[in-house]
């Protein structure tokens, strides 16, 4: 009797192992470099427990992106082909330009404060960080949406930053094009 009860215990423990590696490959996914082929996570999140099939690489694809345009100097959030929100925004100055390319929602802090050569801005509100130490985040120190006067990240409306905020979760994709 002994003997069953630690199999199935060995059993439940197994299955109770290979659903948090499932679940760690699947949250991770979206912290790989762009770089990385999604289906290598996919093949390798399959391939830890052979009774679970994914039969779809969209299945850990999320449809929610923001795209920020820095010649219309424009937020746009999109659900899939809906555009849920669209804003102005203000992005980097030539001295400080925001970066250009594909990146993902990596942190988001309700308020943070916010250094770096020449500012010091504290409680900067809902703080979404995407690349390095570029973060979309709201601006109450300026009204100048629509122009580029950040050191690189991109600016919002406090208002606006909220409902974008509220709308995002880490892993999201941000695309900034010119």
């Amino acid at each position: 009797m002994r003997t069953q009860t630690s199999n199935v215990g060995i059993r439940r423990s197994g299955n109770f192992c290979t659903g948090v590696a499932l679940l760690l490959a699947t949250f991770f996914s979206s912290a790989l470099p762009t770089t990385a082929d999604p289906n290598s996570v996919i093949a390798a999140a399959a391939s830890l427990n052979n009774n679970i099939q994914i039969s779809d690489s969209r299945q850990l694809s999320q449809p929610r992106r923001i795209e920020i345009d820095l010649s219309q100097q424009r937020l746009r959030a999109w659900d899939g082909q809906k555009l849920v929100y669209s804003f102005p925004v203000s992005t980097g100055k030539r001295a400080t330009p925001t970066p250009i390319g594909r990146f993902h929602i990596q942190s988001k802090h309700r308020t943070n404060r916010m250094r770096g050569r020449g500012y010091d801005i504290p409680d900067v509100p809902y703080t979404m960080y995407f690349y390095e130490g570029y973060a979309i985040h709201g601006a109450y120190w300026h009204n100048r949406f629509g122009t580029p006067v950040s050191h690189g990240c991109v600016n919002l409306p406090v208002k606006q930053a909220r409902k974008l905020y509220n709308w995002t979760k880490p892993g999201t994709l941000v695309i900034v094009k010119r």
